[in-house]
């Protein structure tokens, strides 16, 4: 398998893209949080680029929904969720819709929409992804959301995290050394991926904004065996096996 990581959603070029199978990061926070909505019951995640599109789509919903997202990593006036992962609860949550709009993650998603296949991925679902990558028999482009239109350390956490589940699953050639780096950067760092989320440029924007318990969550590696694969246009996330 040939694995590549692009840094920043506008580095994306159409070699990335056809043909392969396409993983986006967001680590703090957006993909974390929508693989833990995921393993909570929600049933979709329609993904926007602006908040006022997520706001337009949730007023003619006809199903249970919720507007979820952040701006400079605080929840929107009128949002019912922020982008906290640890807020999802089965009780709640099952069954529900969200309306997401992120400052970094579901731009990604958007941009990446022209892959064969689409994943979503964080540490805490990384050796799911690796499974999934690996049985579509294709070649994976690892894309980071970046934070704020700069290159984020934890997104790259994040790839070399999944690189390192395919090592014991395929035979693999990094393309880059980019991908390299990521791989290293994880190996380097796994011992203490909460101070190593702490230390990037995005984890001081979450505890500025004093959500601390988000970095302990994202940090949990593999601790939620889901899998969110994203489908259609606009794209909708949901949980990979709900409709294979």
């Amino acid at each position: 398998m040939n694995v590549d990581v692009v840094l920043l959603p506008w580095d994306l070029r159409p070699e990335h893209v056809s043909g392969r199978v396409v993983v986006v990061l967001d680590v703090l926070r957006a993909t974390t949080t929508m693989i833990a909505a995921l393993a909570a019951g929600i049933r979709e995640i329609h993904v926007f680029d602006e908040l006022g599109a997520a706001i337009a789509a949730a007023r003619v919903s006809s199903v249970p929904h919720l507007l979820c997202g952040e701006r400079h990593a605080v929840k929107p006036p009128d949002f019912d969720l922020g982008n906290s992962p640890g807020v999802f609860e089965p009780h709640l949550h099952r069954g529900q819709t969200l309306f997401m709009s992120t400052t970094n993650g579901t731009r990604a998603i958007l941009a990446a929409a022209g892959s064969e296949t689409l994943f979503v991925a964080a540490l805490v679902n990384a050796d799911a992804t690796a499974d999934a990558v690996t049985r579509t028999g294709l070649d994976l482009t690892l894309l980071c959301s970046g934070t704020e239109g700069y290159v984020s350390s934890e997104d790259l956490l994040g790839a070399g995290a999944v690189i390192h589940g395919l090592q014991s699953r395929t035979e693999l050639v990094l393309a880059s050394d980019i991908a390299w780096m990521a791989q290293q950067l994880f190996v380097a760092q796994r011992d203490d991926l909460k101070a190593a989320l702490t230390a990037s440029r995005g984890g001081q924007n979450i505890m500025r904004a004093g959500l601390a318990d988000d970095i302990s969550f994202a940090a949990r590696l593999n601790s939620i065996p889901v899998v969110g694969v994203v489908r259609g246009q606009p794209p909708v996330v949901s949980l990979l096996h709900a409709q294979s």
